[in-house]
């Protein structure tokens, strides 16, 4: 697997300070569930949930909902649900925590499927943001980097369970698959 550097590790940990700074801001005196969509955003929703100030940490609860929307390389273009949540989201305000949104299909289908269970509220947090390749329209509450059209692996980040172990982002060069 050929992958060359594209956000180095310190930047990715100065970038998940920042956001952890504005989310416990926005979140001030209001209990947060954060939901990370499996697998991609584990390693960035653990650091988020560690780079929270300790007064913060205390009114944050977080849970995992599994999605499957790829074969290999390619995305099907269907995303099922294939772990839900544990804890009840209704009255709870939710951030869903992704790794990567690109076309937005998984992240709109997830967006759904929260909104289906009455929280109070829901927004959005993603590492990386890759608007060349949207297809819906999602707004974003807290992204952290804006990155060109490439196939990316590492902090998480995968290609067909490559590379998803790197502590950094990288372009994955030796495929011409979008993802």
């Amino acid at each position: 697997m050929n992958v060359t550097p594209l956000i180095e590790s310190a930047a990715i940990a100065n970038r998940v300070k920042e956001l952890a700074a504005e989310i416990a801001a926005d979140y001030a005196d209001t209990p947060l569930l954060m939901v990370g969509i499996l697998t991609g955003a584990a390693q960035f929703m653990m650091d988020l949930l560690s780079a929270l100030p300790e007064a913060a940490s205390n009114r944050v609860d977080y849970d995992f909902i599994g999605v499957a929307s790829y074969a290999g390389l390619e995305s099907t273009g269907q995303v099922s649900i294939t772990l839900e949540t544990t804890v009840d989201l209704h009255d709870r305000h939710v951030l869903v925590v992704d790794g990567i949104v690109d076309s937005g299909l998984t992240l709109q289908r997830v967006l759904e499927h929260v909104g289906d269970q009455s929280p109070l509220s829901v927004k959005t947090c993603v590492l990386l943001d890759k608007p060349s390749r949207r297809q819906h329209t999602i707004g974003l509450d807290y992204a952290g980097f804006e990155i060109e059209d490439a196939f990316v692996v590492g902090y998480g980040l995968d290609a067909d369970q490559r590379g998803r172990s790197l502590r950094y982002i990288g372009v994955l060069e030796d495929s011409t698959t979008d993802g």
